[in-house]
Formats: structure tokens, C-alpha cells, sequence
């Protein structure tokens, strides 16, 4: 078996050793290098490394696919070997021209959505341990009933489940200036003045326990609690600003005149202009969503169970992390998250009856922790190493996942939160629920493993290839 470190320097030679580098970073599962010559990367070599579980080239970077935990130990190597490292952020501003209008558009939803999800994983947890601790079965096994709760207790657990909503558009805004190159401290700012208490709150006013601020007869006025395109407009517009006027402003004055005119002129804008009209655009998006999702019969669950790993591979999913947020925001349900929870489990199923069936070692090593990731809710390993590679199997997890995707629907399941599926998104049904989402997931599988092993794969393949 080669060590990490005999791993790295077969990784280097590969990609056409280390002046064909230009930059290199790591996320969760994947190397992410910028190589000067794309000629000189093989990428059938890398993918017959042990450990690989899958290589190629998407938006101008190459990615090489190792897994949770295992990348952090090859980059480690990497860099011993005397091959700096570049932050994330580095490697993604040099591949940021690469791809096309509409691709750039959704890596930049990524970069300013990503890292405010796990706030909202812990909010979606929180919620479903809520509904988990008072369910009046749960209360009974300790002699209690719901109206033996104090108020005291609800509050503290409103505190936990609605804070992250509240403020929503000052994580927005913070990240959305952070991404576009501003101060993300004024941008946090920004995104707190659109939901100061001094503004009718949005909620109070959709309840028609408050009213709109008008001015000038007909722009309204309010709040934007759980908001989330006009803090991400404003956070775009607002580090754009910044940086022209930091660019004409005196370098003494700079620390007053710069955020000064930057807040005055953004909130404004903000409140009469961004604020109402993208308020509209996204109650339409939020109704496009919601319309989809209702369609009938589960036919909603059976189309996006069966595309939603198929745009996974293009590298444009993290827009549907704005209709997630916008789902939870406007009703506390998530109807999203089962259905594509079932499209990653049914590409486990695939990878999982590929490493079952083959007679070969290798690929045996790499298809069960595959597998393993993808029913923890990462496809990558098993798309890009196993069932793409081989086509076949990553069709038959499609058809699973269409049928685990028609049965979330068609049970109507709504996880509390976003973000993990599978077997950490039990945790978002910790509810009379439960049972139903561990059925679709379950189905989800079967039917992936159960067509893969008889359709899918044979050790012919693994030779033909």
C-alpha cells in the first residue's frame, strides 16, 4: 500500500509536476490545483493512483477527488514536498473567468451562500429537536404534558430557532461584500439596518398585524426579517460603491468619508429602490419554487429526485441553496431537501452494488467508501470515481433517485432545515415523519443497488475501460 507521501509526489508528476502548477487549495472531499498547461495533466494516470477516486477539469480547475479526511493528509504531503498552498479563495479568483455568463453567476450564489450554511444547519437541528422535545409522546414518557411547558422554555428555544432567520439579511449582506471585495463589517452593518426594530417588521405586516411604511405615496417601507435577494443586491451594489469611492476619497479621510457614504448612500437605495423591487422578484421566485413543488400525483419528487445529480455534475446546484433559505424563511419546511436527499442516497445504492458485485480489489477500495460518503451526503467520490466513470450505474441511480424523489412527494415530507441528507438528515425529521424519510431513502437505495447489480455493472466494463 503507497503512503500519503508516495501518493502526493505521484499526484505532482502527474499534473505535469510542480512548475505546471500555478496555485493549489483543498476543499472537503477534492484537491483544487490551477495548472498553467492542461496538456501536460494525465488525467488516467491520476485516476489509477491509489486512493483517487475521480479527476477532472471544471471550472478551469483541475479537481482530484480523495474523500473527507484523506485530502487534508495528501495536501499536507503536498505541501511537504514543497508545493505551496493557495487559500480557496485564491484558486477560485484565478478560475473566476473561467465557464460561461450563467456558471460564473452561480459560483458567486456559492461563495456567498455556503458560508452562512452551517448557521442554518444549526438552526434546522434546533428546530427538529424542538419538535422532537414536545411531541406529546416524547413529554408522556416523563410524565408531562404540553401544557405543562413553560413559556420560559419556548422562548429560550425560539431563541435558538428563529435568531439566524431574524437577521438573515446581515449574514447576507456580510458575506455578499465579503465575496464582491468590500468591508464585510459595513456590509454586516448594511444587512442590520434592513432589519432594524425602528422599520415595521416584515412578518408583522404579512400578518397584517402592522403596516407598511409609505413615502411618496407609493414606495413602501418595512423590514426585510428573512429576506434574502435585496441584502444580497444591496451587498453587490454596496462593495461596488465602497471600492469607487475608497479609490477617490483622500487616504487621510478615508476612515470616516469611505463607510460614511457608503452606508448613507445603500441604505437608501436599499430601502426605496433594491428593497422593494427585488422584494417582488422574490416572492416570484418563491412562487415559481412552491408551484413546482406542489405539483400532483408526486410528479414534482419523480422530475427533480431524477435531474438533481445530473446538475450536480455541471457545478451550478448551490443556486438551489437560495430556494432552500427561502422555503424555511417563508414557511418552516423544507419539501426540498427529502427529494434530493433521495437522489444522493439512490447514487450510494449505485456505487454500493458496483463495489459488492466486482471481482476486482481496487475497485472494490474505491466504490464502498464511496458509497459510505454519498449515504453521509457527498456524491462526488461516488459520481466522479464510480458511477459516471462507468455510466451505467450513474443512470440506475437517477431511476432511484426519481423513485425515492415521487414518494417524498407524494408523503408530503418537509425537513426543519437544509444542507445534510441522508443519514445526518435524519436529523431533520426527528418528527412523526421519521419513518417515511428513512422509507424513501431506503427505496431510494434499493432501487438504485437492485437495477445497477442486475443492469448496471460488470467486471467487463471495469476491463473494457
Amino acid at each position: 500500500m503507497a503512503t500519503n507521501n508516495q501518493i502526493a509526489a505521484e499526484v505532482l508528476e502527474a499534473v505535469g509536476g510542480e512548475e505546471n502548477i500555478q496555485s493549489i487549495a483543498h476543499c472537503a472531499t477534492r484537491l483544487r490545483i490551477m495548472v498553467h498547461d492542461q496538456e501536460k495533466v494525465d488525467i488516467d494516470t491520476i485516476e489509477g493512483i491509489e486512493k483517487v477516486k475521480g479527476a477532472f477539469f471544471n471550472s478551469g480547475q483541475f479537481q482530484v477527488i480523495f474523500g473527507t479526511g484523506t485530502v487534508n493528509r495528501i495536501y499536507e504531503e503536498i505541501n511537504k514536498l514543497g508545493v505551496e498552498g493557495s487559500t480557496k479563495a485564491e484558486v477560485k479568483e484565478e478560475g473566476a473567468q473561467q465557464g460561461n455568463k450563467f456558471q460564473r453567476a452561480v459560483r458567486t450564489f456559492g461563495d456567498v451562500f455556503v458560508p452562512i450554511i452551517p448557521a442554518l444547519v444549526a438552526t434546522g437541528l434546533f428546530m427538529g429537536l424542538r419538535g422532537l422535545v414536545l411531541q406529546e409522546q416524547v413529554l408522556a414518557l416523563f410524565g408531562l404534558a404540553p401544557e405543562d411547558i413553560s413559556d420560559n422554555f419556548i422562548l429560550f428555544t425560539q431563541v435558538l430557532t428563529d435568531t439566524a432567520f431574524i437577521f438573515l439579511p446581515a449574514l447576507v449582506a456580510w458575506s455578499t461584500f465579503r465575496v464582491f471585495g468590500g468591508s464585510a463589517i459595513i456590509g454586516l452593518v448594511l444587512g442590520l439596518m434592513l432589519v432594524t426594530p425602528a422599520l415595521p417588521n416584515a412578518w408583522e405586516v404579512a400578518a397584517g398585524n402592522a403596516e407598511a411604511l409609505e413615502f411618496l405615496g407609493f414606495i413602501p417601507v418595512l423590514g426585510y426579517q428573512g429576506s434574502v435577494l435585496p441584502a444580497f443586491i444591496a451587498g453587490m451594489v454596496g462593495a461596488k460603491l465602497e471600492k469607487m469611492i475608497r479609490k477617490r476619497v483622500p487616504e487621510s479621510l478615508d476612515l470616516i468619508v469611505t463607510p460614511f457614504l457608503t452606508l448613507l448612500i445603500m441604505i437608501t437605495l436599499a430601502l426605496f429602490v433594491i428593497g422593494p423591487i427585488f422584494h417582488i422578484v422574490e416572492e416570484g421566485i418563491l412562487s415559481g419554487t412552491k408551484a413546482i413543488l406542489g405539483l400532483p400525483f408526486g410528479i414534482s419528487g419523480l422530475i427533480i429526485g431524477f435531474v438533481h445529480q445530473i446538475i450536480v455534475i455541471t457545478g451550478v446546484h448551490h443556486i438551489f441553496n437560495l430556494f432552500e433559505i427561502q422555503l424555511l424563511e417563508s414557511q418552516n419546511a423544507n419539501p426540498f431537501n427529502p427529494i434530493i436527499s433521495a437522489s444522493i442516497a439512490a447514487q450510494g445504492g449505485a456505487a454500493l452494488a458496483v463495489g459488492l458485485k466486482s471481482s476486482s480489489k481496487n475497485m472494490k477500495a474505491l466504490a464502498l467508501p464511496s458509497s459510505l460518503s454519498a449515504f453521509l451526503g457527498i456524491t462526488e467520490p461516488a459520481i466522479f470515481g464510480v458511477n459516471l466513470r462507468y455510466f451505467r450505474p450513474f443512470i440506475m441511480g437517477l431511476i432511484g433517485g426519481a423513485a425515492g424523489g415521487f414518494l417524498a412527494s407524494l408523503f408530503q415530507l418537509e425537513a426543519t432545515g437544509m444542507a445534510i441528507t441522508v443519514i445526518p438528515g435524519i436529523l431533520l425529521f426527528l418528527n412523526e415523519q421519521l419513518l417515511l424519510y428513512l422509507l424513501v431513502n431506503i427505496v431510494s437505495i434499493a432501487v438504485a443497488f437492485g437495477l445497477t447489480w442486475t443492469f448496471g455493472y460488470t467486471d467487463k466494463m471495469l476491463e473494457d475501460k
